[in-house]
């Protein structure tokens, strides 16, 4: 189990598993929350506190409502907006690993997807080899 919270601590998030891996995206919406999305069965997650949500309006059809700490501003999760889940079921959400204790992501494989040239179909371009989380080589 994997226990993560926000800065201010009014929002605290419950994980039952460690995440496969963990994206570090380029794209804007991640690059501009900071955050480093580790993704998980909405029943592998608790959330805790009330948290603001954010659907951004620069796509037609946005797939994620980011969800943040109304008083410190902190990134903690994602939801499906309601035409994902309509489309997809509700099946994923992902949780900011960057709020996590580093010691607990040890071994977990840290991605680097090039969100900025995904066209939103297939799979993503890497702008950079993975690393592993608390391995030797660490270049971040």
């Amino acid at each position: 189990m994997i226990n993560l919270s926000c800065l201010c601590g009014q929002i605290r998030v419950e994980l039952t598993k460690r995440p496969d891996f963990i994206h570090a995206c380029n794209c804007t919406l991640c690059s501009k929350t900071g955050a480093h999305w580790g993704y998980f069965a909405p029943s592998e997650v608790a959330v805790e506190g009330v948290a603001r949500g954010y659907v951004r309006d620069d796509k037609d059809d946005p797939a994620a409502e980011i969800r943040f700490c109304e008083t410190c501003g902190s990134t903690t999760h994602f939801n499906l907006t309601a035409s994902a889940v309509a489309k997809f079921g509700d099946t994923m959400m992902g949780v900011n690993m960057l709020l996590a204790d580093e010691r607990d992501l040890a071994g977990i494989e840290l991605r680097f997807p090039d969100g900025r040239a995904w066209a939103g179909a297939g799979d993503f371009a890497y702008v950079r080899e993975a690393r592993i989380i608390g391995g030797e080589a660490e270049a971040d």
